[in-house]
Protein backbone atom coordinates (compact mmCIF):
# COMPACT_ATOMS: atom_id res chain seq x y z
CA UNK A 1 0.00 0.00 0.00
CA UNK A 2 1.25 3.70 -0.69
CA UNK A 3 0.12 4.58 2.72
CA UNK A 4 3.32 2.46 3.70
CA UNK A 5 5.78 4.52 2.28
CA UNK A 6 8.54 6.25 4.22
CA UNK A 7 8.95 9.77 5.04
CA UNK A 8 11.41 9.88 3.44
CA UNK A 9 10.60 8.00 0.56
CA UNK A 10 7.37 10.42 0.19
CA UNK A 11 9.35 13.28 0.40
CA UNK A 12 11.54 12.31 -2.32
CA UNK A 13 9.24 10.89 -5.10
CA UNK A 14 6.52 13.94 -4.59
CA UNK A 15 6.69 15.00 -7.89
CA UNK A 16 4.43 18.08 -9.50
CA UNK A 17 1.38 16.44 -10.51
CA UNK A 18 -0.96 18.32 -12.53
CA UNK A 19 -2.55 15.69 -15.15
CA UNK A 20 -5.20 14.05 -13.24
CA UNK A 21 -8.21 12.07 -14.23
CA UNK A 22 -11.52 12.90 -13.49
CA UNK A 23 -12.12 9.68 -11.62
CA UNK A 24 -13.69 11.17 -8.07
CA UNK A 25 -11.63 10.89 -5.09
CA UNK A 26 -13.07 9.40 -1.94
CA UNK A 27 -14.35 11.86 0.59
CA UNK A 28 -12.69 10.01 3.31
CA UNK A 29 -9.03 10.49 1.35
CA UNK A 30 -10.10 14.67 1.30
CA UNK A 31 -10.46 14.73 4.78
CA UNK A 32 -8.09 12.89 5.61
CA UNK A 33 -5.43 15.10 3.54
CA UNK A 34 -6.99 17.87 5.47
CA UNK A 35 -6.68 16.58 8.60
CA UNK A 36 -2.98 16.02 7.88
CA UNK A 37 -2.99 19.44 6.81
CA UNK A 38 -3.94 20.76 10.13
CA UNK A 39 -1.55 18.79 11.86
CA UNK A 40 1.34 21.27 11.05
CA UNK A 41 2.55 24.21 12.63
CA UNK A 42 1.16 27.71 12.59
CA UNK A 43 2.38 31.18 14.06
CA UNK A 44 1.17 31.30 18.56
CA UNK A 45 -0.51 28.11 17.74
CA UNK A 46 -3.21 30.00 16.48
CA UNK A 47 -4.32 27.04 14.09
CA UNK A 48 -6.05 29.86 11.63
CA UNK A 49 -5.56 27.93 8.31
CA UNK A 50 -8.70 27.18 6.66
CA UNK A 51 -9.41 24.74 4.43
CA UNK A 52 -12.30 24.61 1.14
CA UNK A 53 -12.54 21.56 -1.17
CA UNK A 54 -14.48 22.37 -4.07
CA UNK A 55 -16.19 19.77 -5.59
CA UNK A 56 -19.45 21.27 -7.28
CA UNK A 57 -19.04 21.15 -10.98
CA UNK A 58 -20.09 25.34 -11.27
CA UNK A 59 -17.45 26.18 -8.42
CA UNK A 60 -14.59 24.32 -10.36
CA UNK A 61 -15.46 25.85 -13.72
CA UNK A 62 -15.47 29.86 -12.05
CA UNK A 63 -12.04 28.71 -10.79
CA UNK A 64 -11.17 26.93 -13.56
CA UNK A 65 -11.74 30.17 -15.53
CA UNK A 66 -10.00 32.32 -13.29
CA UNK A 67 -6.76 30.10 -13.67
CA UNK A 68 -6.84 30.12 -17.58
CA UNK A 69 -6.96 33.91 -17.22
CA UNK A 70 -3.37 34.16 -15.18
CA UNK A 71 -2.32 31.24 -16.64
CA UNK A 72 -2.47 32.92 -20.17
CA UNK A 73 -0.62 35.71 -18.76
CA UNK A 74 2.12 33.74 -17.40
CA UNK A 75 2.88 31.54 -20.41
CA UNK A 76 2.54 34.90 -22.71
CA UNK A 77 5.58 36.71 -24.65
CA UNK A 78 5.80 39.50 -22.43
CA UNK A 79 5.66 37.41 -19.24
CA UNK A 80 9.67 37.24 -18.42
CA UNK A 81 9.48 33.61 -17.77
CA UNK A 82 12.77 32.05 -18.19
CA UNK A 83 12.48 29.32 -21.16
CA UNK A 84 15.81 27.75 -19.71
CA UNK A 85 17.62 27.79 -15.90
CA UNK A 86 20.94 26.40 -15.04
CA UNK A 87 19.80 23.23 -13.39
CA UNK A 88 16.78 22.90 -15.85
CA UNK A 89 17.10 22.64 -19.87
CA UNK A 90 14.45 24.38 -22.22
CA UNK A 91 13.23 20.71 -22.85
CA UNK A 92 12.47 20.29 -19.32
CA UNK A 93 11.11 23.29 -18.99
CA UNK A 94 8.95 22.90 -21.90
CA UNK A 95 7.40 19.79 -20.59
CA UNK A 96 6.70 21.50 -17.19
CA UNK A 97 4.85 24.39 -19.01
CA UNK A 98 2.80 22.30 -21.20
CA UNK A 99 1.49 20.07 -18.26
CA UNK A 100 0.48 23.93 -16.79
CA UNK A 101 -1.48 24.58 -19.67
CA UNK A 102 -3.13 20.86 -19.65
CA UNK A 103 -4.08 21.56 -16.46
CA UNK A 104 -5.58 25.24 -17.16
CA UNK A 105 -7.42 23.62 -20.08
CA UNK A 106 -8.66 21.08 -17.59
CA UNK A 107 -9.33 22.16 -14.17
CA UNK A 108 -12.73 22.18 -14.69
CA UNK A 109 -12.90 18.38 -14.58
CA UNK A 110 -10.16 17.72 -11.88
CA UNK A 111 -12.31 16.11 -8.89
CA UNK A 112 -10.95 18.25 -5.91
CA UNK A 113 -9.77 21.66 -5.90
CA UNK A 114 -8.56 22.38 -2.53
CA UNK A 115 -8.49 26.18 -1.40
CA UNK A 116 -5.83 26.97 0.86
CA UNK A 117 -6.74 29.90 2.84
CA UNK A 118 -6.25 31.70 6.40
CA UNK A 119 -8.75 33.37 8.71
CA UNK A 120 -7.76 36.53 10.28
CA UNK A 121 -9.22 38.69 13.14
CA UNK A 122 -10.27 41.26 10.99
CA UNK A 123 -10.02 42.45 7.61
CA UNK A 124 -6.16 42.86 6.82
CA UNK A 125 -4.69 44.27 3.56
CA UNK A 126 -2.85 42.36 0.62
CA UNK A 127 0.44 43.24 2.41
CA UNK A 128 -0.70 42.27 5.68
CA UNK A 129 -2.32 39.00 4.51
CA UNK A 130 0.76 37.81 3.17
CA UNK A 131 2.90 37.47 6.09
CA UNK A 132 0.83 34.95 7.51
CA UNK A 133 1.92 32.49 4.72
CA UNK A 134 4.07 31.10 7.18
CA UNK A 135 0.78 29.63 9.20
CA UNK A 136 -0.25 28.15 5.64
CA UNK A 137 2.13 26.78 3.45
CA UNK A 138 3.80 24.51 5.85
CA UNK A 139 0.06 23.10 6.32
CA UNK A 140 -0.04 22.87 2.22
CA UNK A 141 3.34 20.50 2.59
CA UNK A 142 1.90 18.22 5.01
CA UNK A 143 -1.36 18.25 2.54
CA UNK A 144 1.04 17.76 -0.77
CA UNK A 145 2.88 14.67 1.34
CA UNK A 146 -0.09 13.06 2.49
CA UNK A 147 -1.54 13.38 -0.91
CA UNK A 148 1.78 11.31 -2.31
CA UNK A 149 1.84 9.02 0.31
CA UNK A 150 -2.13 8.28 -0.93
CA UNK A 151 -1.90 7.45 -4.29
CA UNK A 152 -2.69 11.22 -5.35
CA UNK A 153 -1.24 13.37 -7.52
CA UNK A 154 -1.42 17.36 -6.38
CA UNK A 155 0.53 20.93 -7.06
CA UNK A 156 -0.20 24.10 -5.49
CA UNK A 157 -0.63 27.39 -7.79
CA UNK A 158 -1.18 31.08 -7.04
CA UNK A 159 -2.26 31.58 -10.56
CA UNK A 160 -5.85 31.19 -9.95
CA UNK A 161 -6.07 33.44 -6.62
CA UNK A 162 -4.09 36.25 -8.87
CA UNK A 163 -7.17 38.08 -9.14
CA UNK A 164 -8.12 38.33 -5.43
CA UNK A 165 -11.25 39.73 -5.51
CA UNK A 166 -12.93 37.52 -7.49
CA UNK A 167 -11.78 34.53 -5.97
CA UNK A 168 -12.82 36.26 -2.66
CA UNK A 169 -16.56 36.41 -4.73
CA UNK A 170 -16.47 32.81 -5.78
CA UNK A 171 -15.76 30.91 -2.74
CA UNK A 172 -17.58 33.22 -0.80
CA UNK A 173 -14.98 34.01 1.46
CA UNK A 174 -15.60 36.72 4.26
CA UNK A 175 -13.58 40.18 4.56
CA UNK A 176 -11.68 38.69 7.17
CA UNK A 177 -10.59 35.57 5.16
CA UNK A 178 -7.74 35.23 2.29
CA UNK A 179 -6.95 32.36 0.21
CA UNK A 180 -2.97 31.63 -0.53
CA UNK A 181 -3.36 28.31 -2.92
CA UNK A 182 -5.14 26.44 -4.72
CA UNK A 183 -4.17 22.73 -4.69
CA UNK A 184 -5.76 20.50 -7.62
CA UNK A 185 -6.04 16.65 -6.53
CA UNK A 186 -6.70 13.79 -7.93
CA UNK A 187 -5.35 10.04 -9.14
CA UNK A 188 -2.21 11.01 -11.25
CA UNK A 189 -2.04 10.46 -15.47
CA UNK A 190 1.44 9.77 -15.01
CA UNK A 191 4.08 8.04 -12.65
CA UNK A 192 5.55 8.89 -9.92
CA UNK A 193 9.13 8.99 -9.51
CA UNK A 194 11.85 10.68 -7.75
CA UNK A 195 12.13 14.24 -8.13
CA UNK A 196 15.28 16.38 -9.78
CA UNK A 197 16.85 19.01 -6.86
CA UNK A 198 20.13 20.85 -6.76
CA UNK A 199 22.54 19.15 -4.11
CA UNK A 200 22.92 20.71 -0.49
CA UNK A 201 26.50 20.98 -1.76
CA UNK A 202 24.70 23.88 -3.96
CA UNK A 203 22.00 25.37 -1.32
CA UNK A 204 24.29 25.00 2.01
CA UNK A 205 26.55 26.96 3.97
CA UNK A 206 28.04 26.62 7.53
CA UNK A 207 27.64 29.58 10.11
CA UNK A 208 27.67 31.73 7.24
CA UNK A 209 27.36 32.21 3.35
CA UNK A 210 30.83 32.18 1.48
Amino acid sequence: MSEEMGIFDVMYHCRAMRRLHPTEVPEELLVKLIDAANQAPSGSNRQSARWIVVRDAEQKMKLAELNKKSVDAYIGPQSGRPGELPHQSAEKRQRMLESVIWQAENMQNIPALVIACYEFDEPVSPGEAARAGGSVWPGVQNLLLAARALGLGAAPTTLGLVDRDAAKAVLNLPDNMEAFALIPVGYPMGNFGPVTRLPVEETMRWDKWS
